[in-house]
């Protein structure tokens, strides 16, 4: 037999980890559907019916059997239910039926226009939301043709998947010997990634073509946290990753040390670690890791995954689950941040010619004021169940910043003459987004009135030095070490301190661990970030020194250029190589 030569692969890492086993490669099986003209529309219609009724009896078995998932994980099995029995979609489906097509040919045409209605929107997440319709159609059409299901729970050798795309029924239904997968598609937001940071196995999405360049028996070592891979890796490359396979299982069996610690640096400054959320099945994951507090919820995905503006209970509800699972913990929810790369559907955003800094965020919801109120409604409610506090995003000047307080007090008041069980006022705190270098500069005066800042350095860095960051030929000027950014983020932090307010940060500098020494001696007082990330930046804090950070931080102060603060920080062995 020929000897197989290794071949390396890089796809998108959504869930960490390191695994060597065989392939075992999941083709989704062609069926061939024919758009011929059928007599029987009575018996087509009675199919369908009895499709749904067949996979929503099999997606609960898989629920029942799914004892691994947490209650987010489920929820997706029941969003695939919802999609099952969806009206919309029984509707469009029975009319074409109607028109004489079969009810498989029917369903295939319905969900491909419901699919494409979603992919066109070009958003990360309204895509990954597509690939949840066609999972449940095709479940439902093969139950009409009477296919057979395949059922991944009786694997019983260890293995990595391989698959076009790992629909979320196929992770809900893997076991302990499914050690990962590797897929052409997807990506960090899909449902199949949250799985499986739920299951803690690696997985890595988007490689391409990875499907058509393995066969079932070829052994695949991939490394989740780095999404990257080796199909038929040599002796040398194996023994490689075993090594580093022992280094994660150390470190993730180190990290889950600090699970109860409290955040402290190693001279004992108290910090806050916090988690980043975009959803009710994020907050799960954040409550998993034990986060000190949700230090942002990012309310544009409630939102973005919707055919029109959600309903002040919709958006009540979402909030009032977060506040229950982890209460008394803090969540600061920030009001709709649409716009620039972020659209909804169902609202015609005009034409800008810099859509970043044009109609966006607060200025938004200040312009539609009924928008912005039946949100703030929902939040003020949901007061009653825990611990809640708002975020004003965008916010470039004092005016602004009164012009939403004066609108939050105004639905605070009509509230609370209905419903006195509601948070008190003063125990509802306010903040705004300090992301525009001009709110930087001003934080003195904002910090006379807001009870505090969040940084949001994505776009800080973006407006600071007038580079779109998702543009690569002006990727070299992200600099987040860079000594003015720096500066801005002191500015900030000292202003509020002289107030006697709170600063934290939620955007991806929080979690840079190359960041992380010079912020702590900034003052940062909040570290926000993704919940995978909570433990990893509380254990390096916990290895720092504050007050020798302070002087790290005063020191890169002095300096012109991002890489004379890298020379220093490597001087002072703080540069991490990842």
């Amino acid at each position: 037999m020929a000897k197989l030569h290794s071949h390396k692969f890089k796809g998108i890492g959504a869930s960490s980890g390191i695994s060597i086993a065989k392939v075992f490669k999941l083709v989704e099986q062609k069926i061939e559907i024919s758009d011929e003209k059928v007599k029987n529309i009575d018996a087509e219609v009675k199919l369908f019916h009895d499709g749904v009724k067949k996979s929503v009896k099999q997606i609960e078995k898989i629920k029942k059997l799914a004892t691994k998932l947490a209650k987010d994980e489920l929820e997706i099995l029941d969003a695939h239910i919802l999609i099952a029995t969806d009206p919309v979609l029984e509707d469009d489906t029975i009319n074409l039926i109607k028109q004489g097509y079969s009810a498989a040919y029917s369903l295939k045409e319905t969900a491909k226009n419901h699919t494409n209605f979603l992919l066109e929107t070009g958003d990360e997440y309204l895509m990954a939301r597509a690939s949840d319709i066609k999972d449940a159609s095709q479940r439902i059409i093969k139950n009409i043709l009477n296919l057979n299901i395949l059922d991944l729970s009786t694997i019983d050798t260890d293995i990595i998947i391989v698959a076009d795309d790992l629909k979320p029924s196929d992770t809900a239904q893997l076991n302990e010997f499914v050690k990962g997968f590797a897929t052409n598609i997807g990506s960090k937001t899909s449902h199949s990634a949250i799985m499986a940071r739920s299951l803690e196995i690696p997985a890595i999405l988007g490689i391409g073509n990875i499907l058509e360049k393995v066969e079932n028996g070829d052994i695949i070592a991939m490394n989740g946290d780095l999404g990257q891979g080796i199909i038929n890796p040599n002796e040398q490359e194996i023994s490689e990753f075993k090594i580093q396979k022992e280094n994660f299982e150390r470190e993730k069996a180190k990290l889950k040390e600090f699970l109860y610690k409290k955040s402290t640096s190693f001279d004992g400054k108290k910090v806050v670690i916090a988690a980043n959320i975009g959803s009710v099945e994020d907050a799960f994951a954040a409550k998993k890791v034990n986060a000190d507090e949700i230090g942002l919820f990012r309310s544009e995905f409630l939102y973005m995954d919707k055919q029109n503006w959600p309903t002040e209970d919709e958006q009540f509800l979402s909030y009032k689950t977060v506040l229950e699972n982890l209460r008394p913990k803090k969540v600061i929810v920030r009001t709709l941040d649409i716009g620039g790369d972020k659209t909804l559907k169902y609202f015609d955003f005009s034409k800008e010619m810099n859509p970043f800094l044009g109609y966006r965020a607060i200025r938004l919801s200040l312009d539609k004021v009924e928008i912005f109120k039946t949100q703030l409604r929902a939040i003020v409610r949901a007061s009653e169940f825990g611990n809640i506090a708002i975020m004003f995003p965008m916010i470039a000047t004092l005016d602004e910043f009164f012009a939403a307080k004066a609108i939050f007090e105004e639905v605070y008041t009509e509230i609370y003459a209905k419903n006195p069980r509601i948070a008190k006022r003063e125990n509802i705190k306010i903040g705004i987004m300090i992301e525009i270098p001009i709110s930087a500069i001003l934080a003195e005066k904002f910090a006379e009135h807001v009870d505090f800042f969040s940084i949001g350095t994505n776009d800080l860095i973006q407006y600071s030095f007038a580079a779109d960051r998702m543009n690569e030929k002006v990727a070299y000027l992200y600099q987040t070490l860079n000594p003015g950014l720096l500066k801005l983020i002191k500015m900030t932090i000292d202003s509020a301190h002289k107030k006697g307010k709170w600063v934290g940060m939620c955007g991806e500098m929080a979690g840079d661990i190359n960041a992380i020494p010079l912020l702590l001696g900034l003052g940062l007082d909040e570290f926000s970030v993704s919940a995978s990330s909570v433990l990893k930046v509380k254990k390096l804090i916990s290895e720092l020194n504050y007050h020798q950070m302070e002087q790290v931080a005063k020191k890169a102060l002095e300096f012109a250029t991002e890489k004379e603060v890298i020379k220093y920080l490597e001087s002072v062995n703080l540069i991490r190589h990842n």
